[in-house]
């Protein structure tokens, strides 16, 4: 990310003054898809893109923001009724205002940033711009809001200002990411604990398939539904299950014959995948790549086959990287499109990535986008 472009146009759109610089990162999930909602655990991981910020005390009450790669500028105040029409500045006066609910005391600042994370490709550019603010004004306002609390305002600005209802896995990876580790995070107690991930030998890439399906909304809802009607059909018999987290395939293979197939094929996913996310902690432990890249091919399967929430693009350039020998290829997020991640022997990629790119090319007459990504660290203040 570049650091000097966000200082040089902070300078020139602010009277050549100068203000603290800020940065927030998007971020993976190795595995683990679809069980937030269902109380399981999810495996994220910080990246080397992010957004980056500069700040100034402006002496008003009111927000001066500049999108330097949007080149577009707006002012608000700190009032609910001052709330922005344009939706990137929607996400900086959410956290302001959400900051003010929890009785933190802002004053007006003229702010620029600008971001590398790619828009829609999964990595969660929104949670970065959040993190960002809620870090940088917890700083300069010296407010001492903790780390949990500032990813549950990144939260609550989707919420409330942004109409996306998402769980908090993605503001969490932004703000306690760690360079050189994976974070599993319990989606039931918000417990956290880091594991190493330092694949030597190996590099971690996504390729897009600039598809994006209308119907992601709607069908989510479907599956959540499906999952909450296993639920309640378990309880009856299993008071103590609250969430497919709680279920076993024991007390999921009893009700069979009382749920629809397509609400078991559903649950049956959920309940699998939150088990394959404790086996790939187990193997990082062991350093055992193999196991890792196992686990995430029997993910992608799960989701397309099981969930289906996968496509036919997805599912081309997994077969692809199974064809290609990589150790393990998987659609990432929430499905209907968006990207595969991949983790590659480092003899074996770049024959992997031509023969993608070609093979692509030829079946959809489009060329995928390929992103390499590190593992790296959160929130942080730069200068």
């Amino acid at each position: 990310m570049d650091i000097e472009k966000v200082r040089s146009r902070f300078k020139k759109h602010f009277d050549g003054t100068e203000g603290s610089v800020y940065t927030s990162p998007g971020r993976i999930n190795l595995i683990g898809e679809h069980t937030d909602y269902n109380g399981g655990f999810v495996f994220p991981g910080a990246i080397d893109k992010g957004m980056v910020a500069e700040l100034k005390l402006n002496g008003t009450d009111k927000v001066c923001a500049y999108s330097i790669d949007l080149k577009d500028y707006v002012e608000f105040g700190f009032n609910e009724e001052d709330a922005p029409r344009a939706s990137w500045a929607r996400y900086i006066f959410g956290v302001c205002r959400e900051i003010i609910k929890r009785g933190g005391k802002l004053q007006g600042f003229n702010t620029a940033f600008a971001g590398d994370v790619p828009l829609g490709a999964g990595m969660s550019s929104s949670a970065a711009l959040e993190s960002t603010y809620a870090f940088a004004l917890n700083d300069m306002f010296n407010l001492g809001i903790d780390k949990f609390e500032l990813a549950k305002i990144g939260q609550a600005t989707e919420h409330n200002y942004c109409g996306v209802m998402c769980g908090i896995m993605d503001q969490f990876a932004s703000i306690f990411g760690k360079e050189g580790s994976l974070i599993r995070l319990d989606c039931r107690s918000l417990e956290y604990k880091y594991f190493p991930f330092n694949p030597k030998g190996y590099r971690l890439c996504l390729l897009d398939t600039l598809v994006k399906h209308e119907l992601a909304s709607s069908a989510y809802n479907k599956r959540r539904e499906s999952c909450e009607h296993v639920v309640a059909t378990i309880a009856k018999k299993h008071p103590e299950v609250k969430l497919l987290r709680d279920a076993t395939m024991e007390m999921l293979k009893e009700v069979k014959d009382e749920v629809s197939a397509e609400d078991f094929m559903r649950a049956e996913y959920v309940i699998e995948e939150i088990q394959r996310v404790l086996d790939v902690c187990d193997a990082l432990e062991r350093d055992d790549y193999v196991t890792v890249g196992e686990k995430m091919y029997e993910t992608h399967h799960g989701m397309s086959k099981l969930y289906e929430v996968s496509c036919e693009e997805l599912d081309f350039l997994n077969d692809v990287a199974k064809r290609c020998g990589v150790t393990g290829s998987r659609v990432m997020g929430g499905g209907f499109g968006g990207c595969t991640i991949n983790l590659v022997k480092d003899e074996l990629y770049e024959d992997f990535i031509a023969e993608a790119f070609k093979s692509f090319t030829d079946k959809f007459g489009r060329s995928p986008k390929l992103y390499e990504v590190k593992i790296s660290d959160g929130a942080r203040k730069l200068a």
